[in-house]
């Protein structure tokens, strides 16, 4: 059991069945359920009232989240103990709290309006239904002009036909834009810079309708502005929302690490790094491995062609001291007009295309047996 007695972030735990679900009310003071009705509504949800535990069977036990004002507690002894429960106050003083908190099997003790913001952050967890997050996955280059961008899209693009909910993140502002490489830099919709001043908590499902959807996926990327950077603040809360809608996140990583960059690292489930068959080219991804690494605990390694001589992909892997994801393959449909509406991967039997869905079925369902 916990005080929240200041805002702090929270990645709540998910409703039952990973369903949304409306919280449930309990007190008679007017004054603090106008202010938990306001804070519902911040969070986007609509909320049960009652003065006490309700009468119709199940509603107790069904409600993701239970907000028990501190004037209700009395009447709240009896009921059947659940999680989820959270006794609300204001008096910072009254050491009786815990007491009532104890007797009502309450997880937290909150006190407004020090913790409003933390409040907010559950509610709106219990409004989007929160499950399993987002695999993510992070694709870097080994040195300049690897491939990583073309990798990058051709996994979203897999992964969106397999019927995943996909997000591809541009995490390069200097790389010339994925919405370009996918042939949508004209489509409507909102970019890096946007988001710049976001803090706290993003809405999961907001970030999603806000984004230019592209070949069924939203890509986050950036515009032709001056802006290059976004603080990390930012970045954190973008991806924390990206990774709660569930699905499947693809970033496109620059080589440079700077802070925005080591956010977007700490939320990786795992990264590829992309490294052509060549000895200068090995040498510069040593370095980029180990400066990953020093975030990234997953880092695996995919090798391009062609081959220098007494080089293949399991000498690379060997030489980088990094688990082998396979050779990606280089299909002659890649090189195609600028603009053009074929996006890599859309080759549905290409060998691009046939890499990256095995890659997927193999990482969802390492995903899968870690998380049994």
């Amino acid at each position: 059991m916990e005080t929240v007695t200041a805002a702090v972030t929270h990645e709540g735990q998910p409703a039952a069945g990973g369903r949304p679900g409306r919280p449930l009310i309990l007190t008679e003071d007017e004054d603090l359920l106008d202010d938990l009705l306001r804070l519902c509504a911040a969070a986007g949800a609509k909320a049960e009232v009652h003065h006490g535990v309700p009468e119709l069977r199940g509603s107790w036990e069904a409600a993701p989240l239970v907000l028990v004002g501190d004037d209700a507690a009395r009447r709240v002894r009896g009921a059947a103990r659940r999680r989820g429960v959270v006794l609300v106050g204001r008096d910072q003083d009254d050491s009786g709290v815990w007491k009532r908190a104890v007797e009502i099997g309450a997880d937290h003790v909150l006190m407004l309006p020090d913790g409003e913001q933390w409040l907010v952050d559950r509610i709106a967890d219990v409004t989007e239904g929160v499950g399993r997050p987002a695999l993510t996955v992070g694709v870097i280059g080994g040195r300049g002009g690897a491939g990583a961008s073309t990798l990058a899209c051709a996994l979203a693009v897999t992964s969106a036909r397999e019927g995943l909910r996909t997000l591809l993140v541009d995490a390069d502002p200097l790389g010339g834009g994925l919405d370009v490489l996918l042939g949508g830099e004209s489509t409507e919709g909102l970019r890096w810079p946007a988001f710049a001043a976001s803090r706290g908590r993003v809405g999961g499902g907001a970030l999603e309708e806000s984004l230019p959807r592209l070949h069924s996926l939203r890509v986050l990327s950036w515009d032709r502005g001056d802006r290059i950077a976004v603080p990390p603040q930012a970045v954190r809360a973008v991806l924390a929302a990206a990774r709660r809608r569930g699905g499947t996140v693809v970033v496109d990583l620059p080589r440079r690490l700077d802070d925005g960059v080591a956010e977007v690292l700490s939320q990786l489930d795992l990264g590829i790094l992309v490294v052509p068959a060549e000895l200068r080219a090995v040498a510069a991804a040593g370095r980029v491995a180990s400066a990953v690494g020093m975030v990234l605990r997953d880092l695996r390694v995919a090798v391009r062609g062609p081959y220098a001589p007494g080089l293949d992909d399991r000498e690379v892997a060997r030489l980088l001291g990094l688990p082998l994801v396979g050779e990606v393959p280089v299909e002659s449909a890649l090189q195609r007009p600028r603009g053009s509406d074929s996006p890599p991967g859309a080759a549905v039997r290409g060998p691009l295309a046939r890499f990256c869905k095995e890659f997927w079925e193999r990482a969802l369902a390492e995903a899968g047996a870690g998380a049994a």
